[in-house]
């Protein structure tokens, strides 16, 4: 099956943005250290006041679910979507390869 890769995009309330940062930081480190199935997982600034996206890339389904079900995840998520305004808080953008 193909990689499963998206951008989300998201607005992070006032005077949150440094803890949002610190909690992308962690987040990132453990996908990084623990999650082989994941191609790429990176958080950015963007250009606009307090927006920012991340962009992941998992190699298969079964490695987003790996990473939709890890304990890291599960710890982290809960603060870091505490920080973000909005409703939904992220907006998912499905990228498919063109073969």
């Amino acid at each position: 099956m193909a990689n499963i890769t998206f951008i989300a995009r998201m607005t992070v309330k006032s005077g949150r943005e440094a803890e949002f940062i610190e909690l992308c930081k962690r987040l990132r480190a453990q996908v990084r250290a623990h999650e082989p199935g994941t191609v790429h997982y990176e958080f950015f600034r963007l250009r606009e006041p307090r927006r920012f996206a991340v962009f992941e890339s998992f190699a298969d389904q079964a490695a987003e679910e790996r990473h939709m079900h890890s304990a890291w995840l599960a710890e982290i998520a809960p603060p870091l979507l505490d920080c973000l305004e909005g409703d939904p808080p992220y907006v998912r953008e499905y990228l498919d390869a063109l073969d």
